[in-house]
């Protein structure tokens, strides 16, 4: 594929921010009912019994699906708040690890995926979660901008909660986590955002992938799509790199040296063009995981600039 095809306009960056204030005006006039449940998670099985504060939290937008979040109280608060956003696996995961280094950490699963039962695999297509590909077909007006408003809405309950310090959320995630997490670094820019760390991050460079690992999916709902430019102007939005002049807030990045999922090329291409404070961190011989190296690493720049 030629990147300088005139089927693969992106948009401007006028209207990227536009984009990004209708998500936020979707979230901020929509009510949302936030319940926290009784049920925290924890088995006989792998349970941390014993760990307190620890809830799932079930959002109820009005008009819109339910979904689900995973709170984890500081230990001593205020504190500052912590969002991580899952792969597109739509996983759900805690982190006690950065609770115990003094944050709030605010898990959410968007467009109700998960649940605290499980997945929830009647929202699937095909065998897999539909957000990028109804993204790309519906000309930006469902997929992911259902999917940061929900970020959104949740983050919203979050700061409201007295133990969050006020103007002080940063996010994470690896994947589509990473690359959410980018998003949202974006959508937070000059509304308390304080840092990014994205690790081994998915929606970054479409062009540059060029329907290698993760990409292959989108390229084929882009190759199916009735309108290609208007198709590839979507990817657009929701291509981090569209958003690189936006993130003008401490990133971290890292790379798998061995991710055919989320080729390192297309990781570089977003450091290269980052405004502000920045870090990267190729991983020789990972492939496209949960990295271990991850977590040490955001929790040291959560440190610096959290």
């Amino acid at each position: 594929m030629d990147p300088r095809s005139d089927t693969i306009a992106y948009p401007t960056r006028t209207e990227v921010d536009a984009w990004l204030e209708s998500i936020m005006e979707l979230a901020e006039s929509t009510p949302c009912a936030a319940q926290l449940l009784p049920d925290h998670g924890f088995t006989h099985n792998l349970g941390i019994r014993h760990t307190k504060g620890y809830q799932y939290v079930r959002f109820a937008p009005a008009e819109l699906d339910v979904f689900y979040g995973y709170w984890q109280p500081a230990l001593s608060t205020p504190a500052p708040l912590l969002v991580h956003v899952p792969g597109y696996g739509a996983e759900m995961s805690a982190h006690p690890d950065l609770v115990a280094a003094g944050y709030n950490v605010l898990h959410i699963s968007p467009l109700g995926y998960s649940t605290p039962k499980g997945a929830d695999l009647a929202r699937q297509r095909d065998g897999n979660w539909p957000v990028l590909p109804d993204t790309i077909l519906s000309g930006e007006a469902h997929g992911y901008r259902f999917w940061l408003a929900d970020c959104a809405m949740a983050i919203r309950w979050a700061m409201a909660q007295p133990e969050v310090l006020d103007q002080r959320v940063s996010f994470f995630g690896t994947s589509q986590g990473g690359g959410g997490a980018l998003l949202l670094g974006s959508l937070y820019r000059g509304r308390g955002a304080r840092c990014v760390a994205a690790d081994l991050p998915f929606l970054t460079d479409f062009r540059a992938a060029d329907g290698r690992g993760a990409y292959a999916g989108a390229f084929r709902t882009l190759a199916a799509a009735p309108d290609k430019a208007a198709a590839w102007r979507t990817v657009g939005l929701i291509d981090t790199l569209s958003h690189a002049e936006r993130l003008d807030l401490p990133v971290l990045l890292t790379a798998g040296g061995d991710d055919a999922t989320c080729p390192p090329d297309t990781i570089e291409s977003l450091f290269a063009r980052l405004p502000a404070t920045r870090s990267y961190t190729y991983l020789e011989n990972t492939g496209h995981r949960y990295t271990t190296q991850f977590i040490p690493l955001a929790a040291a720049w959560f440190r610096l600039y959290a």
